[in-house]
């Protein structure tokens, strides 16, 4: 059989598009996710900015003005500074308990993302259970607080330790009771 070179090349054009088919597929799965992460930054630096700005006009000082236009870009240094700050443990205190405080923390608070639906037919992990599932897993978030509180050996710290997981610990009770409602108003109508 004899394949002539016009048929060789609608065949590589053919699994070109298929490998752009490929591509498209994916870049549509990432493109919510990418607008959905962009909006909400964009979000929380204008309300860093604004709550700065109006700050600054109570107390009677001027504002953020030298980090971009209109002190835009505040925020972002901020960021930074906090990235490249020096990481002091205390001298007395647990050094496990203290490094892996905060990072409990920050990883139960990222894994519970993992049931949230980001497009109609793209769920991380697609569960019976998640939004029981979302409520456990960001329920661990405030022992990453305690851990934090006690490796540093030290009674204001652990105090303040505590004050912050009492106060996760209370919005999250409200919000698992609103969560609750919500669930049992919907599922009396399956």
């Amino acid at each position: 059989m004899i394949i002539h070179t016009t048929e060789v090349q609608d065949i590589n054009s053919f699994s070109r598009l298929e490998s752009l088919k490929e591509i498209y597929g994916i870049l549509w799965v990432l493109a919510p996710i990418f607008i959905l992460v962009l909006g909400i930054t964009i979000s929380i630096l204008a309300i860093v900015w604004l709550e700065r700005e109006i700050s600054a006009g109570i107390q009677q000082r001027i504002g953020p003005e030298y980090a971009g236009p209109f002190g835009v870009l505040q925020a972002l240094a901020d960021g930074t500074k906090l990235l490249f700050k020096e990481n002091l443990i205390p001298s007395r205190g647990d050094i496990r308990l203290f490094s892996i405080g905060p990072s409990i923390s920050v990883i139960s608070i990222l894994i519970s993302y993992s049931v949230i639906p980001f497009g109609y037919n793209f769920v991380l992990s697609d569960f019976n259970i998640g939004v029981f599932l979302w409520i456990a897993i960001s329920s661990i978030a405030p022992i990453g607080l305690l851990m934090s509180g006690y490796g540093s050996n030290n009674k204001y710290s652990f105090l303040g330790g505590l004050r912050a997981a009492a106060q996760s610990i209370s919005s999250s009770i409200r919000i698992v009771k609103k969560k609750i409602k919500i669930m049992r108003i919907s599922f009396q109508f399956i």
